[in-house]
């Protein structure tokens, strides 16, 4: 789940960053009132859970609290990226005189946590590391050692940066290598970190995104904040599509038929859950397929749940097959899964052999899901068949 900016500054301050002086204001009122507070030069941002805020106009200057309730009036009457704002951040605009990019993020191949700095800040990291990837510094770290200033340091350093900002900088990195840990965020960056004249270094942005599978542990965090428990908070409102797979999950309590995400493709998947999805989701793509939807499906659901699942991918309009497909697993029955699939095609008219691609789901009960696989003329792979292999065959059939 995504933080909005005003959250990602409360989550910074607390972990002991220094942010520049700011409020979050839901009125121009209220956003005069700080500028009054702050009493100098001030940037107003929208605050959208959506990039391009600068280019759509959602970030506006203002010399006095007049023009700063002005810009707060337009901006929040303001759509970005299919989002309205939840409010406006007002920010006192402090003088740069450097400014760098700390960053946090989890790398998945592998399986730990790196910490970035690059000193060009203020521009997408991306572009750093492609166009100047001397300036960039990486570091991984474990999540089940303590973690060390030292650690911090020793990438900041590698970038040349010596003295007393190298003293300043270190801390900054390291508190935010710990807040990621703490409050099981898979993003935690900072971009720019301005260096003042005086010396200090302050966050002048803040970007959170934190694992969704945490929130029962970071109930703390999320009240004192305020987010509901109804928040999804993902960068756009979920379709009526992805609507409809909540609903077919949520079912029953048996197995998993959900995290379904829509797209524009022609090739439908059923497919399973986790790593096994993902997986799949990307081979489709690798062999030049257009997956309709990404979900997943595991972990024994029923066969109402199953064909639940079958059913909203079948009508998804563009959707020529489908392709069932799922790793080796010893839980999930191979049978349940082939039984809800074939029940969702034929009580929609269609005829299984044509509809289904290919069935790949090696596991429990896999001679009885083969028996009705073979009963229906279906497609099917055993486990010696890959899952790069099943997805070709699948996108073939499309043609």
């Amino acid at each position: 789940m995504r933080f909005f900016e005003y959250e990602s500054r409360a989550i910074v301050a607390q972990a002991g960053i220094p942010v520049t002086e700011h409020g979050f204001a839901t009125s121009a009122e209220q956003a005069r009132a700080i500028a009054q507070e702050i009493g100098g030069p001030v940037v107003i941002k929208s605050q959208v859970l959506a990039g391009g805020r600068m280019k759509a106009g959602g970030v506006q200057f203002a010399d006095t609290p007049e023009q700063a309730a002005g810009h707060a009036e337009r901006v929040l009457r303001l759509e970005i990226g299919g989002h309205m704002p939840r409010g406006v951040l007002v920010d006192s605009r402090a003088t740069v005189e450097h400014e760098y990019y700390a960053g946090v993020v989890w790398d998945g191949i592998r399986k730990r946590p790196v910490m970035l700095f690059s000193d060009m800040g203020g521009i997408d990291i991306e572009e750093v590391a492609e166009q100047h990837p001397d300036h960039v510094a990486r570091g991984h770290f474990s999540t089940l050692r303590p973690f060390s200033d030292w650690q911090a340091k020793q990438v900041i350093a590698s970038l040349g940066i010596t003295g007393s900002a190298l003293n300043r900088l270190t801390p900054i990195l390291a508190r935010l290598a710990r807040l990621f840990l703490e409050y099981d965020m898979t993003l935690a960056e900072i971009n720019p970190l301005g260096a003042l004249p005086d010396g200090s270094i302050v966050a002048l942005d803040a970007h959170m995104d934190m694992e969704n599978e945490a929130r029962p542990r970071q109930q703390a965090l999320l009240a004192e904040l305020g987010v509901g428990a109804d928040e999804t908070r993902q960068a756009r409102e979920p379709t009526p599509f992805e609507l409809a797979g909540e609903a077919v999950d949520a079912q029953d309590h048996r197995g998993v038929a959900g995290n379904v995400t829509e797209f524009d493709g022609n090739l439908g998947l059923v497919i399973g859950a986790g790593g096994g999805s993902l997986t799949l989701f990307d081979a489709v793509r690798a062999h030049g397929g257009n997956p309709a939807n990404y979900c997943e499906i595991g972990g024994n659901p029923s066969v109402r749940k199953a064909c639940g699942l079958a059913k909203l991918v079948l009508q998804k309009p563009g959707v020529d097959k489908i392709a069932v497909m799922m790793s080796i697993v010893s839980n999930t029955r191979v049978d349940i899964v082939a039984r809800g699939v074939i029940k969702a095609c034929v009580e929609l008219g269609y005829d299984p052999a044509e509809k289904i691609a290919i069935f790949r789901i090696p596991g429990a009960w896999e001679e009885e899901g083969f028996k009705i696989l073979d009963h229906y003329g279906v497609e099917y792979a055993d486990r010696s068949v890959s899952l790069h292999e099943a997805a070709r065959r699948a996108v073939e059939k499309i043609g």
